[in-house]
């Protein structure tokens, strides 16, 4: 028993992280709630949050209802990611794993699958932003640059969680420093109130706007429990929820909000200049530096956290088909190190294109997981009622099964019912091009796949309580 004991006190105050997609005994939770907050405000006070704030002027928007829309977008976003989040405490799980509830043990690695796309990608595109800091910062090439801020997302994702946390904190500090320079300089370089006066509504790039954003958020939802699932179980899930929600909403505002009016000062000269541009806007020496550092350093939660993330779904594919959830520091390391080299050598090979690509990335994968989201909320929220069986999480013959035939169909369902109303470069929908270009897919897709999930489950809930009366009688 004592050993027992060492053990758990040994795991508790190591720094490099022992464990991997299991369940966090109650003896090993600790935290704050604040810690989630600080975590999701430094990860989106960061340079690609400007930049996809910026799309929404470079594409055609105006200063102020670009401002709006990105809100609007935010706060229903960050509602849906937070709603993941307080997941983490009552479960003590990585946010994918849970989804075998939805999708059946070995059904879960779909989405699964389509996630770690997403993880790889976003890693990607993060990592041309810092790899051209970094250049900046050494005065070394781009391809440099990229290279060594991937070898830093190595070694962090594969320290674990406590070094995840620690990097969120000290990028929030860094961040409001950063932004206030930037906004400092802005202002004796131009008046904002003039850019505010800029206005042009139309609905097409205003809903663009709000999708940018929406999206933005959405896409934390796959692995926003990850980083809560080691607080108490005891812990408050509405003050999760609100930890969460306002350090995504209040930070991803700031930047993108930034972003919008960077993008208006440019007048053109901001795409495929991203970074020197923001740091140009009045800044040089010591200050330059200081700035170039400070979005190297913020890029490094965001990056760290979806590469992380990234492990722990293909941990998750690996122990479903393979019974076992033992996963070792050697193992680890691997899967961190193939991600990260995958991300760095799609980095390296688009980053001459990475605005385009990065907007059509962001918008064309909502049509993956908006479905998914919301199944597992309706399912967490409405059907499963905040219970889950952990060891039959783990077990293909248990009552989740191998396949689940409900979630699956109403997953494929939700991605096919957004076809039309999708409006990217790697895809227009009829009913969006017959729109002007509008893209509503994210918003008829999560409400369509909620109801049809909801409906199915009520129904087949119905049938079997039917059946089980016929064979009592």
């Amino acid at each position: 028993m004592q050993q027992s004991n060492d053990i758990d006190q040994q795991q508790q105050n190591s720094f490099i992280e022992n464990r991997s997609i299991d369940f966090i005994p109650e003896n090993e939770r600790h935290g704050s709630v604040f810690s989630q907050f600080t975590l999701w405000f430094g990860a989106n006070l960061q340079i690609t949050a400007i930049v996809t704030g910026a799309l929404a002027v470079v594409l055609g928007g105006d200063v102020s209802w670009s401002i709006i829309g990105l809100m609007i977008g935010q706060a229903f976003g960050a509602s849906i990611m937070a709603l993941h989040a307080a997941q983490g405490p009552k479960l003590g799980l990585p946010q994918m794993i849970s989804s075998r509830v939805q999708f059946g043990v070995y059904g879960a690695c779909i989405p699964i699958f389509l996630v770690s796309l997403m993880y790889i990608g976003f890693t990607a595109t993060g990592t041309v932003l810092s790899g051209q800091a970094i250049a900046k910062l050494f005065n070394i090439s781009n391809i440099s640059g990229i290279v060594i801020f991937a070898s830093i997302i190595i070694v962090l994702a594969t320290v674990g969680y406590k070094a995840i946390h620690w990097i969120g904190k000290v990028a929030s500090i860094l961040g409001m420093v950063t932004f206030s320079i930037i906004l400092v300089k802005m202002m004796l370089i131009v008046d904002l109130g003039s850019l505010m006066s800029v206005k042009h509504f139309n609905w097409s790039t205003f809903l663009l706007a709000v999708s940018l954003s929406a999206s933005w958020q959405i896409a934390f939802g796959p692995y926003v429990a990850d980083y809560s699932r080691y607080l108490p179980k005891q812990t408050s899930s509405s003050k999760v929820f609100w930890a969460v929600a306002l350090g995504s909403f209040i930070g991803s505002q700031i930047s993108m909000t930034l972003g919008v009016f960077i993008a208006q000062i440019a007048q053109g000269n901001f795409v495929g200049n991203e970074v020197a541009y923001v740091i140009g806007l009045g800044s040089a020496g010591a200050i330059a530096t200081l700035l170039y550092f400070s979005i190297a350093f913020g890029k490094l939660t965001i990056s760290t956290l979806n590469s992380y993330g990234c492990f722990m779904c293909i941990a998750t594919i690996y122990s479903g088909f393979k019974g076992s959830i033992n996963i070792t520091k050697k193992q680890r390391l691997i899967s961190v190190l193939g991600i990260v080299a995958i991300s760095t050598v799609i980095a390296i090979l688009g980053e001459q294109s990475f605005l385009n690509t990065f907007k059509s990335f962001i918008l064309f994968l909502l049509t993956f997981f908006i479905p998914w989201s919301a199944i597992n909320l309706v399912d967490y929220y409405f059907i499963s009622k905040e219970k889950c069986e952990i060891s039959a999480l783990f077990d293909p013959n248990g009552i989740y099964g191998r396949w689940n035939m409900i979630g699956i169909g109403c997953y494929v369902a939700g991605i096919l019912f957004q076809l039309p109303f999708i409006h990217t470069k790697i895809y227009q929908g009829k009913i969006a091009e017959l729109l002007g270009g509008v893209d509503l897919s994210w918003i008829m897709g999560l409400f369509f796949t909620a109801l049809l999930y909801f409906a199915c489950q009520k129904i087949f809930s119905g049938i079997k309580q039917h059946q089980l009366k016929s064979n009592t009688l």
